[in-house]
């Protein structure tokens, strides 16, 4: 017997559209990949910051973060990654449906997984966001040493050295973040979000609000 066969889904009366009316905004998942060191995190808090401070509501998972929590069973094979990823991409859909906008900086490094992320979420709820930066900026950006632990084979399984990163083919946006600034970075993701009309343009509220008051 399977274990969900006596489980049933229970209908909320209060919906993702209405928390999403009531907050402001659309519920919706930013999915940052790319290696280790090449700015998921770095990028991800720093559109929490804008979005933050546009109105919304925000989380981030961070993939260290839920290692000491969630999914502090899991080890680093590819069998373990893509249970992480499996178990962040369920809860995730908890915080969409809570009408939150959700930024997940993982690694993710594999095709299928990323795929799987978008049949759980459902590709029209998410933005893939591809970090692109090179290896060599990457390791130079290794201020936790990891890299250099990897090359001497003192870290198995790790991204770029001995464990495959499958770039994305066709992500919603690729950002170059080994060239590019951050605030550059933040605001094409804020541009992105705009046409989605997934977030309002705080911007114009704020000038029509300073036009208004001199009139």
């Amino acid at each position: 017997m399977k274990s969900d066969e006596h489980v049933i889904w229970h209908d909320a009366g209060v919906t993702r559209e209405r928390r999403e009316a009531l907050n402001g905004h659309r519920a919706i998942n930013l999915w940052f990949t790319g290696l280790s060191g090449s700015g998921k995190s770095t990028l991800a808090h720093a559109v929490e910051e804008r979005l933050h401070a546009m109105g919304c509501r925000t989380f981030v998972f961070d993939g260290d973060n839920v290692r000491h929590g969630l999914c502090g069973d899991l080890d680093f094979s590819l069998e373990d990654r893509a249970e992480n990823i499996r178990r962040i991409a369920e809860m995730v859909n908890l915080f969409l449906e809570a009408g939150m906008v959700a930024l997940t900086a993982f690694i993710s490094p594999l095709e299928k997984d990323r795929q799987r992320v978008k049949d759980i979420i459902g590709h029209s709820n998410m933005v893939e966001i591809f970090c692109d930066c090179s290896l060599e900026v990457c390791e130079s950006r290794d201020v936790k040493g990891l890299y250099k632990k990897a090359r001497a084979g003192l870290i198995k399984n790790y991204t770029g050295i001995s464990s495959p990163y499958e770039v994305p083919q066709n992500p919603d946006l690729r950002l170059e973040t080994g060239k590019t600034s951050l605030s550059d970075c933040v605001e094409e993701v804020i541009l992105i979000l705009l046409k989605r009309n997934a977030v309002k343009d705080v911007s114009s509220k704020k000038s029509e609000n300073r036009i208004g008051s001199n009139s």
